[in-house]
């Protein structure tokens, strides 16, 4: 029972994560071609939250409840493949998600270094992850 409360909630905080992981890209794109004041303070507001009140929690969350998940089958998850590469593509998204804060930081000082284009093709990474980790923790290919 406790294995299932764990997984739904680990489950929960991952939607909620790659909800942030699909916005927060998002608004860099909108950011990045804003040229008035006004609207450059409003996005700095919108991403600052998001990533520190929506996206840290949730990620934090999701791997820690995935990591108690992982404990409670070590010995037959550790001795799948499908199970290492869930884990190399889930530490592939934590330093994306470090990378989106660096780039939180950077429009907050004004220093920007991208462009619009730059931020929508950034956008879509989040979603191959998510796709290749479906299909590892589904399909689970040996």
């Amino acid at each position: 029972m406790t294995f299932l409360w764990v997984k739904a909630f680990h489950l929960i905080f991952v939607i909620t994560w790659f909800a942030g992981l699909f916005y927060l890209p998002r608004l860099f794109v909108y950011h990045s071609a804003t040229t008035d004041v006004t609207s450059s303070e409003r996005f700095k507001i919108m991403e600052r939250k998001l990533y520190k009140a929506i996206m840290t929690p949730s990620m934090i969350l999701a791997v820690g409840l995935g990591l108690i998940l992982f404990s409670f089958n070590w010995v037959i998850y550790s001795q799948t493949i499908w199970m290492w590469a869930k884990i190399v593509l889930v530490s592939i998204l934590i330093m994306y998600h470090f990378y989106c804060g660096n780039v939180v930081k950077a429009f907050e000082h004004d220093q920007n270094k991208h462009t619009e284009i730059f931020y929508r093709w950034f956008n879509e990474i989040p979603a191959v992850i998510l796709i290749a980790t479906v299909i590892m923790v589904v399909v689970k290919p040996s």
